[in-house]
């Protein structure tokens, strides 16, 4: 069986001694070269979760296992070289280029005082092409789409190299076609040695590249394990507190609410 490279082991966090714990003695395992998806309704504590894994906050209780080591061990330019983050949003205030933009995710690699040289450039490149949008190198990233926007914040997350990239509802604000594209995306980086944790609360989403799910509601995780044994719909419908359908089509997952809308009689 494989090691995990990250495990979360009884996690709790609340953000002041008076409030109830955000997240709640959370306890699985990430396995290395997987997309696992963590899945819930919104207030369910996924975000909390993600930037606890990314070190970014201190738990109340519990650890976090990063490589079998706790990740307070790690220096933040470590845990840099190791996780990257692709934000719900990200506000973009400078003129920078999307070339320029992406440079930044090599600070991790960079000394205080060290410009990006050709190799960083390179993988900037690189980045760009896996995310299908090469030719916005030159454009000002304050004149991208809300999808274009999204694509380069992936690549400047590409661009920083992490062991495992965190994502936090990478599809929430995205159409169809883009939502299908940062998905097909997620896929092919897991064949290249990524490991995948990304946040959402659409179960399509999930089913359509995760090979692991984690569920959460109210800051507790009720269930986690491979698509097929934890994408059911008893597990769903506990999961967001209304019934819930999940039936395989043509090799797909398809999801439905069981829950009639009271709609008006139009001749009343």
């Amino acid at each position: 069986m494989k090691t995990p490279i990250l495990s979360i082991r009884n996690l709790s966090f609340a953000y002041s001694v008076e409030r109830p714990n955000a997240v709640d003695k959370v306890d699985f395992d990430i396995l290395p070269n997987t997309v696992t998806a963590i899945l819930g309704p919104n207030g369910a504590g996924k975000t909390t979760l993600l930037h606890l894994l990314l070190g970014l906050m201190t738990p109340r209780d519990g650890e976090i296992l990063l490589d079998e080591k706790p990740i307070h061990t790690y220096s933040r330019r470590e845990l840099s070289q190791w996780i990257g983050l692709v934000p719900q949003s990200e506000s973009l205030q400078f003129e920078f280029t999307v070339l320029e933009y992406l440079l930044l995710g090599r600070a991790p690699y960079l000394g205080p005082l060290d410009q990006p040289g050709k190799e960083d450039i390179k993988i900037a490149r690189q980045s760009l092409q896996t995310v299908g949008i090469g030719d916005l190198e030159t454009r000002s990233v304050l004149t991208l789409s809300g999808g274009e926007q999204q694509l380069v914040t992936l690549a400047r997350a590409l661009t920083q190299q992490p062991k495992i990239l965190l994502l936090d509802e990478p599809t929430s604000h995205l159409d169809l076609s883009n939502r299908n594209t940062t998905l097909r995306i997620l896929d092919r980086l897991r064949v290249n040695n990524t490991t995948i944790v990304f946040t959402t609360h659409d179960p399509e989403a999930a089913a359509l590249v995760a090979d692991h799910l984690v569920l959460m509601r109210s800051g507790e995780v009720l269930n986690t394990g491979l698509m097929e044994t934890t994408f059911t719909s008893e597990k769903l419908s506990n999961t967001y507190g209304t019934p819930v359908s999940v039936i395989r089509m043509d090799g797909l997952w398809v999801v439905k609410s069981m829950e009639r809308l009271a709609c008006p009689n139009p001749k009343e």
